[in-house]
């Protein structure tokens, strides 16, 4: 079971953004995508769950061509937190959650008691119990990313995928996050723009530069200063944390590099 992208292009005129893609998400992993911006992160994810339409035969979920999963089977299987969530309409932050239940409804079909439990469960890891009836559009940024990840939580799928989710989040909040999704039987792949988070939570880190694969292994194999300064043009001392047994990294101001 795994999530396969086999040779993905993509082009806008004449910019390569995607240059043959290919990578496997297997079952019960963690894995981060981490790059400078620009670098066609937000892209990647875009083919996988859809707003951008994949060519055949190069995006698979188990085994079968997302193009041909119709958009229930794909949302029962594959749960997405975006970076663009605007809304036209107001919903009050259970109606936005409850929205996560979309793939185990039959047409017209009410909420359930299940239902209505499971949300109050979701909101409650993600620290928003008492904001049921609230407007989402009058949270923070900080509150609407947990609403979405609850969202996320509601569907139940075996995959996750997130584009940099702890973005807007305080730091208490990132690392709360960054648990709960770690915390799940699931599968999770995620753009992360924190290399301190990714290090401390991915199982493996896929390294993505000028649309490319550059890299892909451990925190520890792909998070180095060599990395660091060739792709993100500045220099890093990398180190084990004592506390979390995991990489940490300091940057040094003042010594940024040319990148590439």
């Amino acid at each position: 079971m795994s999530l396969l992208v086999k040779h993905l292009d993509y082009e806008i005129g004449n910019d390569r953004i995607l240059d043959q893609i290919s990578l496997e998400i297997r079952d019960g992993e963690f894995v981060g995508l981490v790059g400078p911006n620009g670098c066609g992160k937000s892209t990647l994810l875009k083919h996988i769950y859809r707003t951008y339409k994949p060519k055949g035969q190069t995006i698979f979920l188990d085994g079968n061509d997302i193009m041909e999963l119709s958009a229930k089977k794909l949302a029962g299987a594959l749960a997405v937190m975006a970076q663009e969530n605007q809304l036209e309409f107001d919903f009050t932050v259970r109606d936005m959650v409850m929205f996560g239940r979309y793939a185990h409804k039959k047409f017209l079909e009410g909420d359930t008691a299940k239902d209505r439990e499971l949300c109050e469960k979701c909101l409650r890891e993600v620290g928003l119990t008492g904001y049921e009836t609230r407007s989402y559009l009058s949270l923070s940024g900080g509150e609407k990313q947990r609403v979405l990840l609850a969202r996320v939580l509601m569907q139940e799928s075996r995959y996750i995928v997130l584009d940099e989710p702890t973005n807007h989040l305080d730091v208490s909040y990132q690392y709360q996050i960054m648990d709960i999704l770690r915390n799940q039987d699931v599968t999770v792949f995620s753009s992360i723009h924190d290399l301190n988070l990714a290090a401390l939570y991915c199982d493996r880190i896929i390294f993505l530069y000028q649309g490319k694969i550059v890299d892909c292994g451990t925190p520890e194999e792909v998070l180095t200063k060599e990395n660091i300064r060739k792709y993100f043009g500045i220099e890093a001392q990398v180190t084990r944390n004592e506390a979390t047994g995991k990489m940490q990294i300091y940057y040094l101001p003042g010594w940024v590099t040319e990148k590439g």
